[in-house]
């Protein structure tokens, strides 16, 4: 399964984009002998301004055909690393070819794009800088491929 970030605004040089790297590098690393072939990180930016709309076009066009998204939304799914790594596997044992989570602009996700999502999940109540939920979101999957591969860098 690949597994792709779609996220609204440009990702540059920075102690930010140095430890998405990190997680990118050892998600793949460690995800790959689990069927976890992959993970991409797609920027788009509205630079007309077109707002929540222009952007959620912007998204759909990133998110690969027939993909399963996830949007992060504070009024996702708040969840366990263990139930996240279950999920992951399950849409990955359901035969999903692509897993693309959706990180929203300054204004969040717009609502028609969060109605087609098949999935939310929330880091908490707070909102968080896209740049921080991409470091989150990169963090989790490493340790949702950790907590599947049964390793040891998730501890209970």
């Amino acid at each position: 399964m690949r597994v792709h970030i779609c996220a609204v605004g440009r990702l540059k040089g920075g102690p930010e984009r140095s430890l998405i790297d990190d997680y990118v590098t050892r998600f793949e690393r460690t995800g790959r002998a689990l069927g976890l072939t992959s993970l991409t990180l797609h920027d788009v930016e509205d630079r007309k301004g077109g707002g929540m709309p222009a952007e959620a076009a912007l998204l759909r066009r990133a998110v690969p055909a027939g993909a399963v998204i996830c949007c992060l939304d504070e009024r996702g799914k708040l969840m366990t690393s263990p139930d996240f790594a279950a999920r992951i596997a399950n849409w990955r044992d359901d035969g999903c070819g692509d897993l693309a989570f959706v990180i929203g602009g300054a204004d969040g996700i717009d609502p028609n794009l969060r109605a087609e999502a098949d999935a939310a999940l929330s880091f908490g109540k707070m909102v968080w800088p896209h740049m921080l939920a991409r470091v989150m979101l990169t963090e989790q999957l490493y340790r949702a491929a950790s907590i599947l591969a049964g390793g040891p860098y998730h501890r209970v």
